[in-house]
């Protein structure tokens, strides 16, 4: 089952983040196999202001027990996590992705309950996307939001990739690969 799995950085925590950055990637390469993307979200300035991690795991439990085994989440780098179902529309890492890891801006967009009740669809175009998928309930049968990694020169082109549909809440964020 495929999860999305966000933690939120404590204002002022970047410094601890940096300090622990290797227990953390120590950490997550033990989920090799199961990570389809992994990397920190990014405010203006480039610091870090949380992670997105998108992984398949056996269940629930097994999501949360990765979310709280985070060095970042059990040192105190995090006052926020969210463990999601989510469906990877593409079948693909971000290790695939054919753009590569360096380039253009990436970007995390994160809308949260759509307008309409259409299902989340790939968008024709994706040569941009890194990783894409809806998010789902608790027992997988509703669509709560979307979930998309991907490359663009704006965020304002990032949130386009939600369109024609629209969300109560979106958020969009700088977001880089994750990992040495």
């Amino acid at each position: 089952m495929e999860f999305m799995v966000r933690h939120r950085d404590r204002v002022g925590a970047a410094p601890l983040r940096a300090e622990i950055v290797e227990d953390h990637w120590s950490y997550m390469d033990r989920f090799e196999r199961e990570l389809i993307a992994r990397g920190p979200m990014l405010d203006d300035d480039e610091t870090p202001i949380g992670s997105i991690h998108l992984v398949d795991l056996p269940d629930e439990a097994a999501a949360w027990a990765f979310a709280c085994g985070d060095p970042n989440y059990r040192r105190g780098v995090c006052n926020d996590v969210t463990v999601r179902p989510w469906r990877n529309l593409l079948g693909r890492t971000m290790w695939q992705f054919p753009g590569g890891q360096r380039g253009a801006r990436r970007y995390a967009v994160v809308g949260l309950a759509p307008s309409t009740g259409r299902s989340c669809r790939t968008p024709a175009d994706t040569c941009d996307l890194i990783a894409y998928g809806p998010l789902l309930t608790d027992d997988g049968t509703e669509e709560l939001g979307v979930v998309a990694l991907l490359r663009a020169d704006t965020a304002d082109a990032a949130r386009d990739v939600l369109l024609p549909q629209t969300y109560a809440d979106v958020n969009v964020c700088r977001w880089e690969f994750g990992g040495r």
